[in-house]
């Protein structure tokens, strides 16, 4: 198979390309690196089978025949998606219906990157598929949550109207080497503040719940819904839910921080809970995910001392 990713050397794209290439596929690349970085696909310098083009996706663009378009093209943590506002909602939409076009074009069965953000601040818990969400439209998390939205009725309408043969996956919290060390997410900034000494900041009470599924996990659901024949949206993540202060516990048991926790006021617009019901992905095609908290964080733990190192050497 030869495969097009979109933000190729975003955490989830890179990791996505490594998963192709290692069971026998092709894989061109795209990404206009505004939030992405090389460093990501350094490892692939030498691969034969994967190509790397620099190419912003708002922009019509071909890059041949392909068999599949996985497109994971957008800024995704809250640091980005609030400065690169305009950008965000600008590649949900006509990035992803340039996208579109190419499978459309070429015949290809497409994947879309969908988020769990599409259910806002939930009022039925855990979410299921069919559930509508809670989102404000018009809030500071609204110009990721409702390019996601546009970019999933994108989806399927070419679904329905181009018989495009597509797949919507609702991705939860994923974390693992590669996050961005200092993207506002719970994960990374716990991990870089313990592994530097700092106070692990709790937003309100930390009694507010997230679902942190380990990157492994999460591509090997998603690879699993590109090999199926489902084309509503299916959630991918872990469905053990956790407080954000005891996952900022955890990371100071598994990095061994004397670290304070320090409590600062809650975002406007934060999710207060967020819960896959994974249901759907365990009947279509057999998946749940295999790795629990604690041993994610310690899977992580070498990628994200040596961003703390490489950060405090610089200062």
């Amino acid at each position: 198979m030869n495969a097009l990713i979109t933000g190729v050397a975003g955490f989830l794209g890179s990791h996505l390309a490594d998963a192709l290439l290692a069971v026998g596929h092709s894989v061109i690349g795209v990404d206009n690196l505004c939030t992405g970085s090389m460093e990501n696909l350094k490892h692939l310098a030498h691969e034969p089978r994967f190509e790397f083009r620099q190419q912003d996706i708002c922009e019509p663009f071909d890059p041949g025949r392909v068999d599949y378009v996985f497109n994971f093209a957008s800024p995704a943590s809250p640091v980005d998606y609030s400065r690169l506002g305009i950008e965000t909602l600008l590649v949900g939409s006509a990035g992803t219906r340039n996208s579109l076009e190419i499978a459309k074009r070429h015949g290809a069965r497409f994947l879309h990157a969908s988020t769990s953000e599409c259910y806002g601040d939930p009022l039925v818990h855990p979410q299921t598929e069919d559930y509508w969400g809670n989102v404000n439209p018009i809030g500071p998390r609204s110009v990721y949550d409702e390019a996601k939205r546009f970019s999933e009725a994108t989806v399927m309408a070419y679904h329905r109207y181009h018989g495009v043969d597509t797949r919507l996956v609702r991705i939860f919290n994923t974390y693992g080497p590669r996050l961005q060390k200092n993207d506002g997410r719970v994960i990374s900034n716990f991990m870089m503040q313990a592994l530097k000494g700092e106070d692990l900041t709790v937003y309100g009470d930390g009694g507010q719940t997230r679902s942190f599924c380990y990157v492994s996990d999460e591509i090997e659901g998603i690879l699993g819904l590109a090999r199926c024949d489902e084309h509503l949206p299916v959630n991918i993540g872990n469905p053990v839910e956790w407080t954000i202060l005891d996952c900022a516990k955890a990371v100071l048991r598994v990095t061994g921080s004397k670290s304070k926790i320090a409590y600062s006021l809650l975002p406007m617009d934060d999710p207060m809970q967020r819960r896959p019901d994974i249901t759907k992905a365990r009947q279509l095609f057999g998946w749940k995910p295999k790795i629990d908290l604690e041993t994610g964080l310690k899977l992580s733990l070498d990628y994200f001392r040596a961003c703390a190192e490489s950060e405090q050497a610089t200062q």
